[in-house]
């Protein structure tokens, strides 16, 4: 049987909706997800510009293909947040803590500042890791 346990050795984080660590044991399904961007199903980059959409897109993938393996965002375990601006993505980042918090998901998460994305006009890309 699966069992997940949230490691959270100081409070703060679990307020701001992820946790410091996910420990997995037992026997499981992994899933490593390649960085979901803001990319339409046949491949061109969708909203230049707009951060906050593009935010909501690059969500929309990751639960495609989370979804395409049986899992859901509550199936996270970790989440790598890559942005071409993080004081931009700050102020929209309303956008993937209430999806999260609405799926009931808390993965352990790292966000990171870049200086460009595999496109010029891609501004962020989530990396996800699931195990169910």
């Amino acid at each position: 049987m699966l069992e997940r346990t949230a490691v959270n050795p100081w409070t703060w984080s679990a307020g701001l909706g992820y946790h410091q660590g996910e420990l997995v044991s037992g026997p499981a399904r992994t899933l490593f997800c390649a960085g979901q961007t803001a990319m339409s199903p046949d491949g061109e980059p969708r909203h230049p510009g707009d951060l906050a959409a593009q935010l909501a897109l690059s969500l929309d993938n990751l639960e495609a293909v989370l979804g395409a393996a049986g899992m859901k965002l509550t199936d996270l375990v970790r989440l790598n947040v890559y942005t071409t601006d993080v004081d931009r993505l700050f102020e929209h980042y309303g956008i993937l803590a209430s999806r999260l918090g609405a799926a009931g998901a808390a993965p352990a998460t790292t966000m990171l500042g870049v200086t460009r994305l595999a496109l010029p006009t891609l501004m962020v890309e989530l990396e996800g890791t699931a195990v169910a």
